[in-house]
């Protein structure tokens, strides 16, 4: 029987999923197209039917972080308010990592998973190429923010701007290797202020921009 495109698609999530799972526990290098084919329940040729090689289909894993992330992006940018934009930034880049188990552990495998080598040269340039964008993004809507008179910059806007993302990054580090340690949902609302306060917003500037914490709560 032909397959239809529905089951074409459901084949490679099925690939997608079983490699998520893997490359998350095992680690990159430790996990073969053998185990994924078997976790996914399919022989080898369905992977190779829709990707050449693992280091193809790890890029498409690494799509599941990166893509909400260059979106994300996007939407702080076209926010009229430059405040509102940075907090939708912040608020959003929690949100994912506690409602997207496929984002969450695309993210914990290029952070915590993968030994990064020559061969994953396009991955690595692509990664760096969206660290600069978010940083770019949060400077600007920092200066931005700053000439509207909605915070106060003792720094330049890229200083602070990569104090910024170095802090969510820390603070996703530190989740992902040791979740029990708090729960991200719960202490989103004090990070979010935090993070706020450290860019040198007004309180009253954030409080207007700030988004109900009622989407963190179970």
């Amino acid at each position: 029987m032909r397959k239809t495109r529905e089951d074409t698609e459901k084949t490679r999530l099925g690939v997608i999923a079983a490699a998520l799972k893997l490359f998350s526990s095992n680690g990159y290098s430790r996990t073969t197209l053998n185990m994924i084919a078997t976790e996914a329940g399919f022989s080898r040729g369905p992977i190779y039917w829709h990707f050449r090689n693992k280091d193809e289909l790890f890029e498409a894993v690494l799509q599941y972080s990166q893509e909400p992330l260059q979106q994300l992006v996007e939407q702080a940018l076209a926010s009229a308010d430059p405040v509102a934009g940075i907090t939708l930034f912040i608020d959003e880049w929690f949100r994912l990592l506690v409602e997207d188990r496929w984002y969450r552990q695309s993210f914990e495998i290029l952070l915590n998973k993968t030994e990064l080598t020559d061969s994953m040269a396009a991955t690595i340039r692509r990664e760096r190429q969206l660290t600069r964008s978010m940083v770019e993004m949060l400077s600007r809507r920092l200066a931005e923010a700053a000439d509207a008179g909605q915070l106060t910059l003792t720094d330049t806007a890229e200083d602070v701007a990569l104090l910024l993302y170095s802090t969510l990054m820390g603070i996703t580090q530190s989740w992902l290797f040791s979740p029990r340690l708090f729960s991200l949902a719960q202490q989103t609302p004090f990070f979010r202020r935090r993070l706020l306060a450290l860019a040198g917003v007004t309180p009253g500037a954030r409080t207007a921009a700030q988004a109900p914490d009622k989407a963190h709560r179970s």
